[in-house]
């Protein structure tokens, strides 16, 4: 489904992804995991058109995107959860989901699709009509996992969803990732805690200083003594 080949990203005079490549197939869990600065926050940049590469190829389903707009990728069918939520905080949640169809015209389905985000995510129904900035941090997130499934993506890009929230949210925010997955939806997650994302991803890449230094199937990557010692405390 997606490919980068070879890609080269810079800020100014800095080398950020140094010929990257990793592949993602259809129906997967595919997990980046790797120390802050490694590169993972940028190449889901870089897959969702918010960074430009200087050399290399980004693919999806067979079709070169790298030099595709931000937005016309989302209607390609890649979606993108920030790091940080980054969520509509002066809107309502009934208005952050909004915004996450807004390159959609067809209303019936739409609708469909409010009620799944509101029956994976029965909390955000309780709060539809509050402002999104007066809710939790875990609220949050599954606001913008919400508004993301609202472009019906083929590939969800989730950055760091476990970031700042506390564990008995954590687990449940991984199930419901999982559970998205299962019903179809091809997922490639960064996550700085390791040992969640690769109970769940099917295959794993561990980026370091901009390059894919180790890569494979996730169950093997969690049992390996290098990627336990760095990333997964022994």
């Amino acid at each position: 489904m997606l490919e980068m080949i070879d890609v080269n990203v810079y800020y100014g005079a800095i080398h950020a992804l140094k010929g990257i490549s990793i592949k993602v197939n259809e129906g997967e869990i595919v997990t980046l995991i790797g120390a802050n600065g490694a590169g993972k926050t940028t190449s889901l940049k870089t897959i969702s058109g918010v960074l430009k590469p200087k050399t290399g190829v980004v693919k999806f389903q067979g079709n070169e995107i790298n030099k595709v707009n931000a937005s016309n990728i989302v209607s390609l069918g890649i979606s993108h959860v920030p790091e940080g939520r980054r969520v509509f905080s002066s809107m309502s949640v009934m208005e952050n989901l909004e915004m996450g169809a807004y390159s959609r015209k067809d209303k019936a389905e739409i609708k469909k699709d409010y009620e799944m985000v509101f029956e994976t995510f029965p909390r955000l129904l309780e709060r539809k009509n509050q402002m999104a900035g007066t809710l939790s941090g875990g609220e949050q997130q599954m606001l913008a996992i919400g508004r993301a499934l609202m472009s019906r993506p083929k590939l969800l890009l989730l950055d760091e969803p476990s970031m700042g929230l506390a564990p008995l949210v954590v687990k449940q925010i991984f199930s419901i990732i999982k559970d998205i997955n299962e019903k179809g939806t091809t997922v490639l997650l960064v996550e700085q805690n390791a040992a969640m994302a690769l109970n769940i991803a099917n295959r794993a890449y561990v980026i370091q200083n901009g390059r894919v230094e180790m890569e494979g199937p996730a169950n093997e990557l969690l049992n390996d003594e290098k990627v336990r010692s760095a990333y997964l405390g022994g």
